[in-house]
C-alpha cells in the first residue's frame, strides 16, 4: 500500500495502530422459530476478492475462499462462465494476493503466503495451522486455464510485471529486485539506492521503471533505466513524495508531495491540516513543477479512505484525483498544464474502489448513493467521464456492488455483487448498461440458508451530545415476544456496515454472525458511529475521538439504550461484541455501562491507550522541550481507556485474540485478563496460538464465531445471573 506513514495526519496516526480496528416488523415471511440453522451453513459461502481484467481481451481473474481453500478462478467471454485455475484443497491460512494478468492475459502472476494488512511485520510469515516448516511469502505464475499447476518464481512480495512479459520486478528485504519470466534464471536485486524501494510501476513501453526510495523523513521518487545510467530523481526535495503516475508516452511522472517529518510538532490534542500537492517531472531532466496544491484546511487533508489519493494519468492530459474538498471524498479532474479541478462526483456521499478505464477516458467506482432513501447504507457501481462531471448509476437497486473494474476490451464492467441474502459473487455488466450477468453462483453450497437470512432494517437514532448517528437491526418476526438484543460494533474505525453482505471478508463474517444471532432469537443492532466512513469528512473526523476522549463511546452508549426501547427487545439482557477497535469500544462499554451491558465479546481489541502509543515515547524523548501537551495528551489517553475505568466492569466478559495479531498487541489481552482476574470479574479467554488479526484459517473463525454465539446465549437466555451476582 502506498502511505506515507511518517506524515499521517493527528487522526489516522492512531487508527493505523490498530489496524489492521420504519416500524420495527421486518420485511420478509413469518417462520416457525424451530426454523433455525448453523453457523456452518451460514459460513458456507465461497468469499471473492481482488477482481482484476486482464490488459488485452475480456478475461477477468478474482480469488475464492472457500472454507479456508484459497484458489484462483477465471472467466473470459463470451459465456464468462467460472473456471477454477489453481487446486488448493487445505485450510492453512496462506493467503494468495496481488493477482496480475501479462499483457497478454495468458498468465496470472500471484502472491502465496503473508500478511498484508498488518501494521508491522511479525516473526516471519504467519503460520496459523501451527505447521512445523516454516511458511514463505512467494510469488508464483500459473497458466490462465483450468487445473493449472502454479510454477514457483522467487522468494518475494508485491511483484509488477514488465509491459513487455520479459520481468517481474518485486520486493524482498526493503529493496527492488527482478526476475525472468521466461526462465530460470536467478533473481537478482535490480539495482542499488539508499533507504528503502518500493511501489515500482514500468514506463508504458517497459524500458524504465519509477519508484519510491523513502528516506525516513522525506522520500524521492526515482527513475531506474538500465544498469549504466544513474537513477534520475524526480525534482527531490525535503517532502516526501508517493504514488508514482506514467504519462502515456512515457515522457513525465506525476506523483503526490506531503512536507517531510520535522518542524515544530503539532498539538497532540487537536485535529490539523495535512495539505498536500501533485507535482509533475520530466522523466529526462528530473525537472518539475506543482500542478495543484491542496487547500491548508481540515476538509483539504490528505484523503485517508480506500485507496487514499486514487491518482491516475486519464486521457486529454488530465489527472484524476480524490479529495474531501466539499467535506466528502470525491472524485476530481485536472488539467496536468493546472488550473482548478473540476469536481466529477457532486453529492452527500462517497466514492471508493476507482478503476479507470482502458482508454483512460472514464472511469469506474462504488458510491453510497442511489435512488433508494437507504443507498448511504450500500454500494454501487457508477462510471464518470474524465473531462465532465455526468456520473451515470449503472447497478441501481438494493444490493451491494463494489470493485469494479473494465475488461481489456472495453467491453464489460466487472465487479462483485450481492445482497441482504445472496452472497458476494462476481458479476458483469456491459460498459453501456444492462442486466448483470453473475460468475460462480454454484458454488454457493445447496445448504447456505439464503432464504432463512433476515433483511437488516436502517435505523438512527441520537447520541448524548446531539450526533445522528446510522445502524442497522437485524430480526426475525416470529412472535417469540421480547428477546435478548446485542449490539455489533465494527473495528477500523473507517469502515461502515451495510444494509447486506459487506465488501470486506473480516466484516462478511461478522454480516454472518448477525444474521445467525438473528435467526437464534436475538435482536441485533450494528452501530455506525463516528471516526466510521460513509457519512462526510466531518463524521470520519470527530472531534476527540479515541485517545483524545473517545466521543465515539457515545454513539456506542446511545445504541445501547435504543436497543432497550425497541418493543421486542427485553430490556434487561442487553450485550455488546465487536473486533479490533470494536474491541475496544465492547470494552470500554463493559468497563464503563456494565448496568446497560450485561455481557460481552471482546476480539483482540486495544485496552491501553498509552501502552499503545510506543512511537509517542520515542518522539517525547527526541523532543521532550517541544511536546507542551505531551503530559496532558497521555493523561486523556489513559482516561479513554477501558482499564481506566475497571473498577466499574461487573459483566462477564469472553476475550478473544490469536497470538500472532500483528495489528493489535497480544499483551493488550494478557493485560486486561490479569486485571479483571484482581477486579474479581468473571471472564473466559479463547486464545489462537499463531493466528493473526484477521483470522487466517477457516477453522480460527469458525471456532470464533461459535464461541461468541454460545456466550451470548449463555450469558443472556432468560434465567442467567445478572452483573450484580457476579
Amino acid at each position: 500500500m502506498e502511505f506515507p506513514t511518517a506524515l499521517i495526519s493527528r487522526s489516522l496516526r492512531y487508527l493505523t495502530l490498530l489496524l489492521l480496528l420504519v416500524p420495527a416488523t421486518l420485511m420478509g415471511q413469518q417462520r416457525a422459530t424451530t426454523d433455525t440453522f448453523s453457523m456452518e451453513q451460514v459460513l458456507s459461502y465461497p468469499f471473492p476478492s481482488d477482481l482484476v481484467a486482464a490488459p488485452a481481451g475480456g478475461r477477468i481473474a478474482w480469488l475464492f475462499n472457500q472454507e479456508g481453500r484459497r484458489n484462483i478462478w477465471i472467466a473470459s467471454p463470451p459465456s464468462y462462465k467460472a473456471v477454477q485455475v489453481t487446486g488448493y484443497t487445505a485450510d492453512d491460512g496462506q493467503e494468495l494476493t496481488h493477482l496480475a494478468f501479462t499483457p497478454d492475459g495468458n498468465t496470472i502472476v500471484f502472491v502465496r503466503g503473508g500478511d498484508h494488512d498488518g501494521n508491522w511485520d511479525g516473526d516471519g510469515a504467519p503460520n496459523p495451522a501451527s505447521g512445523t516448516a516454516e511458511p514463505k511469502v512467494r510469488i508464483f505464475a500459473v497458466n490462465a486455464s483450468a487445473g493449472s499447476t502454479p510454477r514457483l518464481l522467487v522468494e518475494g512480495d508485491n511483484p509488477v510485471i514488465s509491459p513487455r512479459s520479459d520481468r517481474v520486478v518485486f520486493s524482498r528485504a526493503h529493496q527492488l529486485w527482478v526476475k525472468s519470466l521466461s526462465d530460470t534464471t536467478a533473481a537478482r536485486v535490480l539495482f542499488y539506492a539508499r533507504g528503502s524501494s518500493h511501489s515500482a510501476a514500468w514506463s508504458p513501453d517497459g524500458s524504465s521503471l519509477a519508484f519510491v526510495s523513502d528516506r525516513d523523513d522525506h522520500s524521492f521518487i526515482g527513475v531506474y533505466q538500465e544498469d549504466s545510467t544513474p537513477i534520475q530523481w524526480m525534482a527531490a526535495s525535503t517532502s516526501r513524495d508517493f504514488m508514482p503516475r506514467w504519462s502515456p508516452d512515457g515522457s513525465r511522472i506525476a506523483f503526490i508531495r506531503i512536507a517531510g517529518q520535522g518542524g515544530a510538532p503539532e498539538p497532540l490534542l487537536e485535529e490539523t491540516p495535512l495539505p498536500w500537492e501533485i507535482w509533475i517531472a520530466e522523466t529526462a531532466t528530473g525537472t518539475g513543477r506543482r500542478v495543484w496544491q491542496s487547500p491548508n484546511t481540515l476538509h483539504g487533508s490528505y484523503p485517508e479512505t480506500q485507496g487514499e489519493a486514487n491518482l491516475h494519468w486519464a486521457a486529454g492530459n488530465r489527472l484524476v484525483f480524490l479529495a474531501d474538498l466539499d467535506g466528502w471524498p470525491h472524485l476530481y479532474s485536472i488539467a496536468t498544464a493546472g488550473g482548478e479541478p473540476l469536481l466529477l462526483t457532486p453529492g452527500n456521499f462517497m466514492a471508493e474502489f476507482i478503476s479507470l478505464s482502458p482508454d483512460r477516458a472514464s472511469l469506474v467506482y462504488s458510491a453510497n448513493t442511489g435512488t433508494d432513501a437507504d443507498d448511504d447504507d450500500r454500494r454501487h457501481v457508477w462510471s464518470v467521464p474524465v473531462d465532465r462531471a455526468e456520473p451515470k448509476a449503472l447497478t441501481p437497486g438494493r444490493g451491494n456492488e463494489w470493485g469494479p473494474v473494465i475488461t481489456g476490451d472495453g467491453r464489460m464492467i466487472a465487479y462483485i455483487g450481492a445482497s441482504a441474502t445472496r452472497p458476494p459473487l462476481p458479476s458483469l455488466i456491459p460498459v453501456g448498461g444492462g442486466q448483470p450477468r453473475v460468475a460462480g453462483s454454484e458454488l454457493v453450497a445447496a445448504s447456505y440458508p439464503e432464504s432463512r437470512l433476515v433483511l437488516p432494517r436502517k435505523v438512527m437514532f441520537t447520541a448524548s451530545d446531539g450526533t445522528r448517528i446510522h445502524g442497522q437491526i437485524f430480526a426475525r418476526e416470529d412472535g417469540a415476544g421480547r428477546k435478548p438484543g446485542v449490539v455489533f460494533v465494527h473495528g477500523g474505525p473507517p469502515r461502515q456496515m451495510l444494509l447486506g453482505w459487506h465488501y470486506s471478508r473480516y466484516y462478511s463474517n461478522a454480516y454472518a454472525v448477525n444474521q445467525y444471532l438473528a435467526n437464534h432469537g436475538f435482536v441485533v443492532l450494528t452501530v455506525n458511529y463516528r471516526l466510521g466512513i460513509g457519512y462526510g469528512h466531518d463524521f470520519h473526523h470527530p472531534k476527540h475521538p479515541g485517545p483524545w476522549g473517545g466521543s465515539e463511546y457515545q454513539d456506542v452508549e446511545a445504541a445501547g439504550r435504543f436497543l432497550q426501547g425497541q418493543a421486542n427487545v427485553d430490556s434487561s439482557r442487553i450485550g455488546i461484541w465487536g473486533g479490533s477497535y470494536g474491541g475496544l469500544l465492547t470494552a470500554l462499554a463493559l468497563a464503563r455501562n456494565s448496568d446497560l451491558f450485561r455481557t460481552g465479546v471482546d476480539i483482540h481489541g486495544v485496552h491501553d491507550w498509552p501502552t499503545d502509543m510506543e512511537m509517542w515515547e520515542t518522539s517525547s524523548e527526541r523532543r521532550p522541550y517541544e511536546f507542551s501537551d505531551y503530559r496532558a495528551a497521555m493523561d486523556v489517553a489513559w482516561k479513554s481507556s477501558p482499564v481506566a475505568d475497571i473498577a466499574g466492569w461487573k459483566s462477564p466478559v469472553l476475550l478473544i485474540q490469536g497470538d500472532d495479531d500483528r495489528n493489535v498487541r497480544f499483551h493488550q489481552t494478557v493485560d486486561l485478563a490479569r486485571r479483571l482476574k484482581a477486579q474479581g470479574v468473571r471472564f473466559e479467554e479463547l486464545v489462537i496460538p499463531d493466528e493473526i488479526h484477521d483470522f487466517l484459517r477457516y477453522a480460527s473463525w469458525l471456532k470464533v464465531d461459535r464461541a461468541t454465539a454460545d456466550w451470548l446465549k449463555q450469558e443472556l437466555r432468560p434465567g442467567s445471573s445478572s452483573p450484580s451476582s457476579h
